[in-house]
């Protein structure tokens, strides 16, 4: 095939703007595969950056291979076994002339594969070395056959590692990046970022950063590509955090720029439910709600973060915005990720709102048929105050004056979601959008507060109700599940209540993971004179409901329970709770689920029921909660361990999806970004927008007001 010219598309000269398909070699089927990994432009395949590299640039000895080591070996076949015992497998042991082997293992191979791997054949191969049980193998390595006589060749650089898609192999996909990176321009033509800021702030060669993450030398430090840590990979991020920044940065402009309604109020309502209380606000609780009640009287759009550790009352503070809602003659709309912890919230402004004459209806997906009919209804016709799921979010709930959206945990939704929701606000006769009010019990760490909500004001309710009580925290061996259940034997006997939480439902072989059902079962069986319920998330609403009613009352001593009361349970009663399968669990969730106790003046405490052998992380995990209840010491440790991807629950919510950036590693990076985001939004917004587009593309979308 000809090769064909790359054709600039515009008057500016960037070859970056033209379509892949001017590329040589890329017809339809293969832009069409580019096309589901966001690669339409030659541009995209610039910045479609490696997610690992591969070291074929040498043939390491048989001799010193290790267990992990991902390396290149030569030897030559020595014999060759098919196996159906249990699966299909081919084992092929190759040898050097030293005398050492290594074991290859294939559990899917063609009949041609076998011929082709006979005694005698030289193989160069890449893979992981692992121990197997006669010595060290291969598992499905990478291998090519060299002739009797033929040097072995390596390459010349590391081998890059790209995300990929089904039909687009790795050499494929590799082949195209490098004909994209034929036409990168100079850094002058290439450079979105002013050359005043670059110099000012010490940024490097943008063209430079990208050419060496795509072609690393043979020399390059792998420890640190590895890590993240190169200069030009620290580039690179630093322009995807900008880019990120800038995109939230002009999704809070745009919607600053519409109007929302006045909340003002003359606080009759607020008045009256502080005064019915049993309890006096704390000084956090106080400043969080004047910030929050602030914000609602200006006809800017609030969009405000409330975060505060388990606990600590956001909720109150949520209800006191409310009331300012409806005092101004506003509806209010709450939504949560669970029905759970919906009705939690349902509960509680009921029992704070309906004293007052304000109307709650409840909307969510268990809600069906002429009850779902009759609460559309209602709320359509300006009941006050609608608690509820997604389901609030779905088309044909309509209301009528929409004035304030609360948001609990935010992170399990989308931006996308929290628009939707948001949107119902602008009426036909108006162009206001209602405020905004974000809750989070989950701390989040400063680095991600600059970053990932940075279209938010952030308050932190950063204070306990007095009399919490400390929760002392200990991990044990399962080995010692006989010690713990004689300790909720005797917790029971003092008529106080426990909580069992399990990972799993269901037995599973390959989890090793204890079912809810099974600990139940023995749990009932071990604990005769107490009273031991379950519920698990497969269970149905009212069910559950019955179980967390009966504990709520004291009629069960024990409750055995999945994730499902990580949040929004409160029993002042229960003094001890058991997390099985401890180690399974990110810091967040375990100190989500420890927060469950520890609610009254009773001394609490929380075991850690772990499997032995204990991996690196898990180990780091448990020591951070054994040494503070702090949320967020918590938030910052769970951030350096697993990163803000998992952090921010952002594989389901599509945000945060870093290319090569890592908010953790780089935050040292974020203060440059906001001072180089501020300058560019204040004087050179052409180049912002086109940054935006670069990194984040159709996503970028999502700031629009």
């Amino acid at each position: 095939m000809a090769s064909r010219s790359p054709v600039v598309p515009d008057e500016t000269g960037d070859p970056g703007l033209a379509p892949v398909t001017r590329l040589p070699g890329v017809g339809p089927a293969l832009a069409a595969a580019l096309g589901r990994l966001g690669l339409e432009r030659v541009q995209d395949l610039w910045f479609h950056l490696p997610l690992r590299y591969e070291d074929k640039t040498r043939v390491a000895a048989m001799a010193d291979l290790r267990v992990g080591d991902r390396v290149q070996v030569a030897g030559v076949v020595e014999a060759v076994e098919r196996g159906f015992r249990y699966r299909p497998q081919l084992k092929v042991a190759i040898g050097d002339d030293a005398g050492h082997s290594l074991l290859l293992r294939f559990f899917h191979f063609r009949r041609a594969q076998v011929e082709q791997l006979q005694p005698g054949t030289r193989l160069l191969c890449f893979g992981e070395v692992r121990q197997g049980a006669h010595g060290l193998e291969m598992v499905h390595p990478q291998y090519q056959r060299m002739s009797g006589d033929e040097p072995v060749a390596v390459e010349d650089r590391l081998s890059p590692i790209y995300p990929t898609t089904e039909g687009l192999g790795q050499k494929r996909l590799a082949g195209v990046i490098d004909k994209a990176l034929g036409l990168l321009p100079d850094d002058a033509r290439l450079e979105l970022i002013p050359a005043q800021l670059c110099a000012e702030h010490g940024l490097t060669s943008l063209r430079d950063a990208l050419l060496y993450v795509h072609r690393p030398p043979p020399d390059a430090a792998l420890s640190q590509l590895v890590l993240g840590r190169h200069p030009a990979q620290q580039r690179l991020a630093f322009e995807e955090l900008l880019a990120q920044h800038l995109s939230l940065k002009r999704m809070r402009a745009a919607v600053r720029r519409r109007h929302a309604p006045v909340l003002g109020g003359d606080g009759h309502l607020c008045e009256a439910m502080l005064a019915a209380l049993p309890f006096r606000l704390t000084a956090a609780q106080q400043r969080v709600s004047a910030e929050v009640l602030a914000d609602l009287a200006q006809v800017r759009p609030m969009l405000r973060l409330v975060q505060g550790d388990v606990g600590s009352g956001k909720t109150v503070v949520a209800a006191l915005a409310a009331l300012a809602a409806v005092e101004a003659g506003w509806q209010v709309a709450l939504v949560a990720p669970t029905e759970l912890l919906a009705e939690q919230h349902l509960r509680n402004f009921r029992h704070w709102l309906e004293p007052l004459g304000v109307e709650v209806v409840w909307l969510a997906g268990k809600v069906t048929g002429k009850a779902r009919q009759r609460a559309l209804a209602r709320v359509a016709g300006g009941a006050a105050v609608t608690i509820g799921t997604h389901a609030l979010m779905q088309e044909g709930v309509v209301f009528a004056r929409l004035g304030l959206v609360i948001v609990d945990e935010q992170h399990r939704f989308g931006v996308q979601q929290r628009l939707s929701l948001r949107d119902k606000g602008a009426s036909a006769d108006s162009a206001d959008v209602p405020h905004q009010l974000v809750l989070t019990a989950t701390p989040i760490p400063r680095t991600l507060a600059m970053s990932a909500y940075a279209d938010l004001d952030v308050s932190s309710v950063d204070e306990l109700p007095p009399g919490r009580t400390p929760v002392q925290t200990i991990a044990v061996s399962n080995a010692r599940r006989a010690e713990v259940i004689e300790r909720i034997h005797a917790a029971c006997g003092e008529g106080r209540q426990v909580y069992w939480v399990c990972t799993l439902i269901e037995e599973s072989e390959q989890l090793r993971a204890q079912a809810a059902e099974a600990a139940h079962a023995e749990l009932a069986a071990t604990l005769t004179d107490c009273r031991v319920g379950l519920i698990h998330g497969r269970m149905k609403p009212k069910e559950k409901q019955s179980v967390m009613d009966a504990f709520k009352a004291g009629e069960l001593a024990v409750l055995v329970a999945t994730t499902v009361i990580e949040v929004g349970v409160d029993v002042p009663n229960a003094s001890l709770m058991v997390i099985e399968n401890s180690e399974r669990l990110g810091l967040a969730q375990l100190h989500q689920l420890r927060g469950r106790v520890g609610r009254g003046s009773i001394a609490s405490s929380c075991v850690l029921l772990y499997q032995p052998p204990l991996g690196g992380l898990a180990k780091q995990r448990l020591q951070v909660m054994r040494e503070t209840g702090d949320g967020f010491r918590i938030a910052e440790k769970d951030l350096e361990l697993r990163g803000p991807g998992e952090v921010l629950g952002t594989r389901q919510t599509g945000q945060l999806a870093f290319r090569i950036a890592d908010l953790a590693r780089d935050a040292h990076l974020l203060p440059v970004v906001q001072q180089v985001g501020e300058q560019m939004l204040a004087a050179h917004a052409e180049q912002a927008g086109r940054l935006m587009t670069r990194w984040i593309g159709a996503a970028a979308r999502y700031a629009h007001a």
